[in-house]
């Protein structure tokens, strides 16, 4: 390691190697070593985090570790960060080199690249609104399509998860990997960021070994900029041997040329000459055994080179193809060359990075690094706790109060043209039977239109949502959270899931994706539905508002901080006495703040939106059409009707929580959707076209809107979420006990709620 280091880095000869934790906040070192097995050491490489690699503490307080490798910062936990051992450096000037100027068939293409690097930007401009989402066949990871039309032909475009390597440590690694090598693309483009090319370009090493030809995307070009960092296109394509475009992918800059060479290499006008990485010089006898070995038994498999360096990574899953593929004395003898070089992934890891270090020496110029960017002055503020938490809370708190202050006025006024809408319909069916009337104006109007203005406290917390997730503060929210989600169990990460539960809680359950402990994954699914989703806080918004007036406000921030609460006592309780497994690592990469790409954020929002009103328009619409139905057959009145008769038979249950029947069966109807409890409501109190804020008053005390608001914020989740909960639970005794767990909570802290609304007088 040491004869391989850079001129310019120079041990302090009295210090011995220590763990990472021991450096101060601006001290160097170079990894020397890691602790905790090749898993921990695959992951680290694809960040960045090498053997030989420079690395400068940022943060070294509290528990909470933040270093920058190259131009990356990286938030570890304390115990990961205690397994890599450093020498301290002190490094030499080294002179800034002068700057370099900057000089009719359908195409399957392969939209690859580690997160934070504008892979959705650059998909959702070529796209537009031609793409379809889903899932991959038998995952839960979100499959994206969309398809580009040029003269020269059709391009289908398929944005894979973002992934730092592809070794299967995750399922979206798992998904990228298994889509190249099972469809073979015509082009795989490669996202990278122009900021962090080096850690960009560490999946760049793996690609090249599955066969389809790959063009680099250097995008962000203005931010590197912005960083001192230059970087000469035509000398980084002649080094890597690939096609590679410069690109500003939210100002449009570079995506003509992207499209143009994309086509011209698909059709085999473009050169296309790789300079694949090597294995490091002293395990490169080892890399040709192994190979020779697996050519002679699977001379059908196109990849050698590939699987020889999957089991040199330690990569399991491939590991057991070749061991199920392979005579069983030939895997005998691969497992004895591998146990004998434990170290060969370092010499795979250590082959890659001296690969991109010569490919970017001539391409990459830096200035003023030693300048102190925006995002080191904002992380000085943002990620200590002491002001890190309180601003969080802040943030939400802002987004509470916009809503009020903005999305109520703006829902009062969509409700006023729910209601004139209902009043000019009126006269006009006149002539049509009573049921026809009533089968519009409170059936459809009364259920699905007042579930509709929701709409503007929607669109808010999408908004506001998709804006810090740009921004790339979400990140930052999971690293100053690790400690306390500590407490119930799970690392900061389980937080980015968990917020987005704020907006949705089908997103948040398939979030837990970026969770790799399955006992910490398992948890996070448990607890997200007691995050309050958009669509529960615009009930609670709604009813709070009609019933409880000026007092609205105190009793939301109440319903919501006793949710907060409960989920943490939830996880507390569970992960002392059922879930004890060995905590996960907590590694994951904090994103340069940078200005928001209103197209990324606009597109987020449409998408969202789109569902939401595709979705009142379709199962709310049905769930208020057949509430009315049952409520007006078989005699036209709701007392004696056949929902009624439904109701009374569940009305017992409620009667100690204060809920009638009408009530109660809105809650039953919010399992279809949660904002099916305003629209039977409508329904059941035949709102008309007098609004449902103007009728809840007159039918609901206080005591008793207080223990619907509590039931409800508690009540088993909506449909989607619990199909989606099934899927990733996959196992039947956890859903269970989380169907049960919600159910038996919402009713006796409703009861709870009610008696003590009766007793202070509420």
């Amino acid at each position: 390691i040491l004869e391989h280091m850079p001129e310019n880095k120079k041990l302090l000869p009295s210090h011995p190697p220590v763990p990472l934790v021991a450096l101060a906040d601006g001290e160097e070192g170079i990894v020397i070593s890691f602790a905790g097995g090749r898993e921990l050491a695959g992951r680290l490489a694809g960040l960045g985090i090498s053997l030989s690699a420079k690395i400068r503490m940022l943060r070294n307080s509290s528990g909470l570790i933040m270093v920058r490798v190259g131009d990356t910062r990286i938030a570890l936990g304390h115990g990961e960060a205690e397994k890599i051992s450093v020498y301290r450096t002190e490094t030499v000037a080294e002179p800034a080199e002068a700057p370099v100027p900057a000089p009719a068939k359908r195409i399957l293409v392969a939209l690859a690249g580690q997160p934070n690097v504008g892979k959705s930007t650059v998909f959702n401009i070529l796209t537009g609104l031609t793409q379809h989402v889903g899932n991959w066949p038998g995952k839960t990871v979100e499959k994206k399509e969309g398809a580009y039309a040029c003269r020269e032909g059709d391009l289908c475009i398929v944005d894979l998860p973002g992934t730092y390597s592809l070794t299967a440590f995750s399922e979206e690694e798992r998904v990228a990997r298994d889509f190249i090598l099972d469809e073979s693309p015509d082009v795989i483009v490669l996202l990278a960021n122009a900021a962090a090319l080096e850690r960009s370009l560490y999946l760049l090493t793996e690609l090249l070994l599955l066969g389809p030809p790959v063009l680099v995307a250097v995008n962000m070009i203005d931010v590197a900029e912005t960083q001192g960092i230059r970087i000469d296109i035509h000398a980084l394509e002649h080094a890597l041997g690939v096609p590679v475009v410069g690109m500003v992918a939210k100002k449009n800059q570079g995506l003509r040329e992207l499209i143009n060479r994309i086509i011209s290499l698909a059709q085999g006008e473009t050169s296309y000459h790789p300079r694949r990485p090597e294995i490091a010089a002293d395990h490169r006898h080892i890399y040709m055994e192994i190979k020779g070995k697996l050519a002679k038994h699977l001379s059908d498999h196109p990849r050698h080179d590939w699987l020889a360096t999957k089991l040199m990574e330690g990569d399991a899953e491939v590991s057991k193809m070749i061991a199920a593929a392979i005579p069983p004395e030939a895997w005998a003898y691969l497992q004895g060359i591998l146990v004998q070089h434990e170290d060969s992934l370092h010499a795979v890891v250590g082959g890659r990075y001296d690969w991109i270090e010569a490919a970017t020496r001539s391409a990459v110029s830096r200035f003023r690094m030693g300048q102190v960017v925006i995002t080191d002055r904002l992380d000085h503020i943002l990620t200590r706790p002491r002001y890190g938490i309180p601003i969080l809370l802040a943030v939400f708190a802002g987004v509470f109060f916009v809503t009020y202050k903005v999305g109520y006025p703006m829902q009062k006024g969509l409700e006023w043209l729910v209601s004139a809408l209902a009043q000019r319909l009126e006269p006009m069916l006149a002539p049509f039977s009573p049921w026809v009337k009533g089968l519009v104006v409170d059936g459809v109007i009364g259920g699905a239109g007042s579930v509709l203005t929701f709409l503007p406290i929607l669109v808010i917390f999408f908004a506001v949502l998709a804006l810090l997730e740009d921004v790339g503060y979400m990140a930052r929210a999971a690293f100053v959270m690790d400690r306390f989600m500590h407490l119930i169990g799970l690392h900061g990460k389980s937080v980015i899931p968990m917020c987005l539960g704020f907006g949705c809680n089908v997103p948040a359950v398939l979030g837990t994706r970026i969770v790799e402990s399955k006992k910490e994954r398992l948890l996070t699914i448990f607890l997200s539905p007691f995050i309050p989703c958009t669509a529960r806080l615009a009930v609670l918004t709604f009813v709070t508002a009609a019933v409880f007036a000026t007092q609205a406000a105190i009793i939301s921030w109440s319903l919501l901080a006793g949710n907060i609460l409960l989920l943490g006592l939830t996880g507390m309780t569970i992960n002392r006495f059922l879930l004890k497994d060995e905590p996960q690592p907590f590694i994951m990469e904090l994103p340069l703040y940078h200005k928001p790409d209103p197209r990324t954020i606009a597109m987020v929002i449409w998408i969202r939106t789109i569902a939401f009103i595709k979705r009142a328009g379709t199962v709310i619409l049905g769930v208020s059409v057949l509430v009315w139905v049952l409520s007006y057959f078989p005699h036209g009145r709701v007392e004696d009707s056949l929902l009624a008769a439904f109701g009374h038979i569940i009305e017992p249950l409620g009667r100690p929580l204060g809920l009638d029947w009408k009530m109660m069966t809105a809650l039953v109807t919010s399992i279809v959707a949660k904002e099916n409890a305003v629209a039977t409501l409508g329904v059941l109190y035949g709102v008309g076209d007098q609004g449902l804020m103007q009728v809840l008053p007159a039918v609901m005390t206080p005591a008793s809107a207080l223990s619907f608001l509590v039931v409800h914020m508690l009540f088993i989740p909506c449909a989607a979420t619990v199909v989606v909960m099934k899927q990733e639970l996959g196992n039947w005794r956890w859903f269970g006990a989380s169907f049960a767990l919600m159910l038996g909570l919402s009713f006796i802290l409703g009861f709870a709620a009610y008696r003590l609304a009766l007793v202070i007088g509420l």
